[in-house]
């Protein structure tokens, strides 16, 4: 049965006149999102949810994970919006390498610093809570310098933008107009402030995400933007106590059914399926975190071991290997200043390394070499 969860306004943009789909707030009115909708999946995917969190203390340094962690977000929530950027190509820039697709691992490295000034904020307590004003903030980051440039970093948009199509008249959806946005970001911020409301947090971060989505209140940059505010709201509702899970890998492989599950709320008020679709995707994302930290726990375990057995390895050597998690590819130089020690000692310490097997050096060449920790980014690419 279709249901209504919005109204229609005419808009004028690009001298065509278009109906905008203006989305009641939330909660949905229709349907009331009863226990009977959630019940069960939400249980699943708060219980993958503890034991992700629980499954952290099986590295030394949780560190470590979110290094990892966010990192692949910022890539998976890149890529569902077009860009080619890989992790060997992040780890490759951080290393002071040369890479190809400088444009696409800007907009990466982006939003790495907008999701830490998010993060920094929820956890200072003199600083912005989550709002309207601090996800302007993270899209001015997150906008700033790369391709979107131009349209307008951290304002809300003063002119109508539509979805799909080659204008307004043939789009996929039209958003609502722009003088319609601010109040809507304020009820959606009512909403996600609103303690009396019983829904479980999780059931609103769907609906959240959703709305906002549908506002689509930039010019450029609302999928990452809210993409983001997902992350926040797990860290917020402390359904995560580190963002450990990379959730924008689910949704990439399944991004057709993302968006259409996200159309037919505004086409036919259909909450209920959107629910299940994001809660299936938590589930599942917390799983694979899980099972891609135990991977890695025992890789670095294994080869901690063997080079612990190593008569050749010393204080240098096993300081670096250390490091590797936070530093999977390296020159001897980055190892040299890391150590805070004399090149020919940091030279001998990825020698040692090298020659067990554990690090590989990419070039062939003598000089400028990178040395890479190659099991351990073939596990955090899969």
């Amino acid at each position: 049965m279709k249901r209504v969860t919005g109204t229609y306004a005419l808009s004028t943009t690009q001298s065509e006149s278009v109906q905008a789909f203006v989305p009641h707030p939330l909660p949905p009115a229709e349907p009331a999102l009863g226990p009977e909708v959630y019940a069960d999946l939400n249980h699943q995917a708060e219980l993958t949810l503890a034991r992700l969190s629980g499954v952290s203390g099986l590295v030394p340094s949780v560190d470590w994970l979110l290094y990892s962690a966010i990192r692949k977000e910022a890539l998976l929530t890149s890529q569902i919006e077009g860009t080619q950027a890989t992790l060997t190509d992040l780890f490759d820039e951080e290393a002071g390498f040369a890479v190809s697709n400088t444009e696409d691992l800007e907009e990466v490295t982006n939003y790495l610093r907008a999701f830490r000034l998010v993060q920094d904020n929820l956890r200072d307590p003199n600083s912005l809570p989550i709002s309207v004003r601090m996800l302007r903030e993270a899209h001015r980051v997150l906008m700033d310098g790369v391709r979107g440039a131009g349209k307008q970093p951290g304002e809300l948009r003063r002119s109508q933008n539509w979805i799909g199509g080659t204008r307004p008249g043939n789009a996929a959806f039209v958003p609502p107009p722009a003088d319609r946005v601010p109040d809507l970001l304020a009820d959606l911020e009512r909403f996600i402030h609103d303690d009396a409301d019983t829904l479980p947090p999780l059931v609103k971060i769907a609906l959240a995400h959703a709305q906002f989505e549908t506002i689509h209140p930039f010019l450029d940059g609302n999928g990452r933007i809210g993409r983001l505010l997902i992350a926040s709201l797990l860290e917020y509702w402390r359904l995560l106590p580190e963002p450990l899970m990379y959730l924008s890998g689910y949704l990439k492989r399944h991004q057709a059914e993302y968006y259409r599950r996200l159309s037919i709320i505004r086409s036919e008020g259909d909450w209920e399926s959107w629910v299940a679709f994001f809660l299936e995707g938590v589930a599942t994302a917390a799983s694979e975190a899980e099972r891609g930290i135990i991977a890695i726990a025992t890789l670095v375990a294994s080869d901690r071991r063997r080079l612990l057995e190593s008569a050749k390895a010393g204080p240098a050597s096993y300081r670096l290997f250390e490091m590797l998690p936070m530093m999977p590819r390296f020159t001897i130089e980055r190892a040299r200043k890391r150590l805070d020690t004399t090149f020919p000692t940091a030279n001998a310490a990825v020698k040692v390394l090298e020659d067990l097997g554990i690090v590989t050096e990419m070039t062939g060449q003598k000089k400028n070499r990178l040395y890479s920790y190659q099991p351990y980014i073939e596990l955090l690419s899969q």
